[in-house]
């Protein structure tokens, strides 16, 4: 099993704590993972993106230039890193930020309206949550669960509820499933 991941959006909206969020939970699981984050000067409000690679044997090299999954945040991260999906591959997509269409008719595209959900359980922070989530029911590179239980190790110093919530943010994602 080998998942390479490319996360990628503006500064702020989580990217990179999600890709130290799915690296966790894939060591907890028992993977090998890697993990290499990238992004502009201005962190808040530039770029910024992470390859994540996931797998059962040892990973060679932290880059992921033709991931198996995309999941974009902003339209200029769906400009970017659309064309680098490998065929047969997944795009996940933040429609809440994110009007065009995917262009590619040889890779799975997911919508999941990421900042809408976030939205709606009352807090905009956890919308990198509900994109984790469709990711791990999308995918199956990981369980729900396995990112549940690496949140408190990740981010040690959220109060109970807030972990909580992005756990809710968890399970709302993994409802956004491929047909």
């Amino acid at each position: 099993m080998y998942q390479g991941i490319r996360i990628s959006g503006f500064g702020g909206q989580g990217v990179i704590s999600a890709g130290v969020l799915l690296a966790q939970a894939g060591m907890m699981e028992g993977k090998e993972v890697s993990f290499f984050p990238a992004y502009g000067a201005e962190m808040r409000g530039g770029t910024a993106n992470c390859s994540i690679v996931v797998a059962s044997d040892e990973v060679s090299t932290p880059i992921v230039s033709s991931p198996d999954t995309a999941i974009v945040f902003n339209e200029p991260s769906l400009a970017k890193f659309e064309p680098a999906v490998k065929p047969g591959g997944l795009l996940i997509i933040n429609s809440s930020l994110i009007n065009s269409r995917a262009g590619r008719a040889d890779i799975k595209t997911l919508y999941v309206p990421c900042n809408a959900i976030a939205a709606e359980l009352g807090n905009a922070k956890v919308m990198n949550m509900v994109a984790l989530g469709a990711f791990a029911a999308a995918t199956g590179a990981m369980s729900v669960d396995a990112i549940a239980r690496a949140l408190p190790k990740v981010y040690k110093k959220l109060k109970p509820e807030v972990l909580e919530l992005n756990v809710k943010a968890l399970k709302r994602g993994a409802e956004f499933k491929l047909n």
